[in-house]
């Protein structure tokens, strides 16, 4: 029996596996696994040269657990290690600058593993003792069995071995018990080697006889040696493809459809694609895809070699230019991986491209689910834009479709402003914003539909590709200022009355929580709605950015601002404008004609130092204009007062405004209570 250290610079390279490498450490039975499939591969490729004449035998790698003996053994028929081959490849360890190596590797247990060739060790993660039981394939080679107990010593000597082939039993620490557990190893098995190219089993298949489950003599074959990735395109049915999504995605919809990849220049690269269902909770969609290395699992995060919006890709990549231990840093700064990257999007354009060219009908039956990978391509990913113009659409509120260039041409004879500006009307909610759509209709006007989780993000991305165009809610203003007109009406009332029926309904408005109203008069027309409720543009396109973007929290903060437009054309604020003239006319008198003569002497005195400096002034005009402007106030703050102690029994005035914030989906409580009772009492 031979004894000796393992070559290694730094003392002892076991502690450090054990922590650096924890966090990691199931990854240890997919390397013990493919070392095995590797040897089994070799053997098969020196038989079919001609450098192995024997009999290949069952090439069937078995993974046996023994939970009394608290051990697992990984058994291939491959190519077996003679005394110098075990030195050579299982005792030197190509591995120095210990120190340079815990700073820039503690936190990756893959890249500690693919940088330094430690697939191997990675079995002390978990065990305090490894045992390999060998025999090579060469002429008159005698097995051999190498055991280490975590430290760089080890023993190697002759064993007894009757065919070629290598055993690995792995004695389980005590501080990793839970790969005792059956289930365990085999959700470990399908999670990393389902689809290893040599027969994997794992205990023996089981039937239900005589009221219970029992093993029969049928090896349980876990994984599958020809995924269809694998196969010719050209063999393969539409069943095959959802076949394999259901294996793969057991409680999912049906796919939209598929991409099979193949390709083997300037890199080598296969795979299957799906375009799943996907209409909202992008988070949740993500991490789908999965990456293999000659079919074995390396990692199902795969930012750094799909572009950001197709990690909402379902599906597989295999492609042995990416190493099988990889690392974030590699993926990011490695040329294959790039150019696989720029591949997968210009095919995945060039499918869309073509499912829209040979059968636009289905497309734009599709359309729904897939405008969420299309849009989030367009805002991640500046050249997708570009891409995918030609085909992606639009969709109006009556379910109509159109490309980017053909809904320009159906609408820029109606909805171009006084400036020439192309004025794009969408609305969210179809049900929710009814009368607006209803009010835009009117003017013949087209109104698209953007009910979709990245739809409004994209609206500032249209306004800058689009020429010389701008999107506008069509809830955002009253129709006439959402696209201007040259023969827009004026209203015709006067300022006093303006204010006065403005001051009627403003003192009435309920105060919601982080809510503000602006009350403003307008006329509409006598068939338009007595008040509508409209929001800014602007600010609310920020606060529904702010969900999206970094930097814009604080737009979520600011409360919402509504502007309540009142109709003087309507019959009923008419009526609410005369009768409050009236009821107020006596009270107010005096109190507007001391308001217009102190609104003469302030705007008398703004005028007389209007041509001077602030020093030039003198303390007394300044004082003068001071109080007079607080004297101004204080009038106003009467004349308000009197208008809404008239205003709070005005039970027209109360339904107008409840109606109003009904319509918004903003009467709620008791404020519906009351204004249900209301309404009975009214009719």
């Amino acid at each position: 029996m031979a004894k000796g250290n393992i070559g290694v610079t730094t003392e002892n390279i076991f502690p450090v596996i054990k922590k650096f490498l924890y966090s990691d450490h199931e990854i240890f039975l997919r390397e013990m696994v493919s070392n095995a499939v590797d040897a089994t591969q070799k053997i098969k490729t020196l038989a079919e040269r001609g450098d192995f004449k024997g009999e290949l035998g069952d090439l069937t790698v078995r993974v046996t657990l023994d939970e009394a003996a608290k051990t697992i053994t990984i058994s291939d028929h491959g190519l077996g290690m003679t005394a110098e081959e075990i030195d050579k490849y299982i005792n030197q360890i190509a591995f120095s600058g210990v120190t340079d190596f815990l700073e820039k590797y503690k936190d990756n247990a893959n890249a500690i593993i693919g940088h330094f060739g430690l697939g191997f060790y990675s079995s002390f993660m978990v065990s305090d003792r490894v045992e390999i039981i060998t025999r090579s394939y060469k002429d008159d080679a005698e097995a051999q069995r190498w055991s280490c107990d975590g430290s760089p010593e080890y023993e190697l000597e002759p064993a007894e071995r009757a065919e070629r082939g290598t055993d690995i039993i792995l004695h389980i620490a005590d501080d990793c018990k839970e790969f005792l557990d059956k289930n365990k190893i085999g959700d470990l098995l399908q999670k990393y080697s389902k689809f290893m190219v040599v027969p994997v089993a794992f205990g023996k298949e089981t039937e239900w006889k005589d009221d219970k489950m029992v093993e029969t003599d049928q090896d349980n074959i876990i994984n599958t040696v020809d995924p269809l990735w694998t196969k010719t395109p050209s063999t393969l049915k539409d069943e095959d493809y959802k076949g394999f999504y259901r294996a793969l995605y057991p409680m999912s919809d049906e796919p939209l459809f598929w991409i099979h990849l193949n390709v083997d220049f300037p890199f080598n690269l296969t795979g299957v694609l799906y375009f799943p269902r996907v209409k909202s909770n992008l988070e949740l969609q993500r991490n789908k895809i999965q990456l293999y290395c000659n079919q074995v699992f390396v990692t199902d995060q795969v930012e750094g070699i799909v572009p950001e919006f197709l990690t909402l890709l379902h599906g597989v990549i295999d492609s042995p230019d990416i190493p099988l231990n990889v690392s974030r840093s590699y993926l990011q700064s490695d040329a294959n991986v790039k150019k696989i990257s720029t591949y997968i999007t210009k095919k995945v354009a060039d499918r869309l491209k073509a499912l829209f060219n040979e059968n636009r009908k289905d497309f734009e039956e599709k359309w729904d689910d897939l405008k969420l990978f299309i849009h989030y391509g367009m805002l991640s990913q500046e050249d997708f834009y570009d891409k995918a113009k030609n085909f992606a659409l639009l969709k109006d509120i009556d379910g109509k479709y159109f490309t980017y260039d053909e809904y320009r041409e159906l609408i820029k004879s109606t909805q171009e402003d006084k400036d020439s500006t192309l004025v794009y009307l969408y609305a969210t909610d179809k049900e929710e914003q009814y009368t607006y759509i209803e009010a835009a209709r009117a003017k013949g006007y087209s109104v698209l539909l953007f009910d979709g989780d990245l739809d409004v993000p994209c609206v500032s991305m249209f306004e800058q590709k689009f020429e010389k165009s701008r999107f506008a809610r069509v809830d955002a203003d009253i129709i006439d200022r959402l696209i201007p007109k040259n023969d827009t009406p004026q209203n015709e009332l006067t300022a006093d009355e303006s204010a006065n029926l403005s001051q009627v309904f403003k003192s009435q408005v309920p105060h919601l929580d982080k809510t503000e109203f602006q009350v403003e008069v307008q006329s509409l027309g006598k068939d338009s709605m007595p008040i509508i409720i409209t929001q800014s543009e602007y600010m609310r396109r920020m606060k529904e950015m702010s969900r999206y973007q970094q930097g814009m929290a604080f737009y979520g903060e600011m409360p919402d601002t509504f502007n309540l437009v009142l109709n003087a054309d309507h019959d009923l604020v008419k009526r609410v404008l005369g009768e409050s003239t009236e009821a107020t006319a006596e009270a107010l008198k005096p109190i507007l004609a001391e308001l217009r003569g102190l609104k003469a002497r302030e705007q008398a005195l703004q005028q007389s130092q209007s041509g001077k400096k602030w020093d030039e002034i003198t303390q007394a005009e300044k004082d003068d204009l001071s109080d007079t402007r607080s004297k101004v106030q204080a009038e106003e703050e009467k004349r308000n007062a009197v208008i809404a102690d008239y205003a709070k029994d005005n039970k027209v005035v109360h339904q107008l405004i409840d109606i109003a914030l009904l319509q918004n989906g903003m009467l709620k409580g008791q404020a519906l209570n009351e204004f249900l009772k209301r309404s009975v009492e009214l009719i």
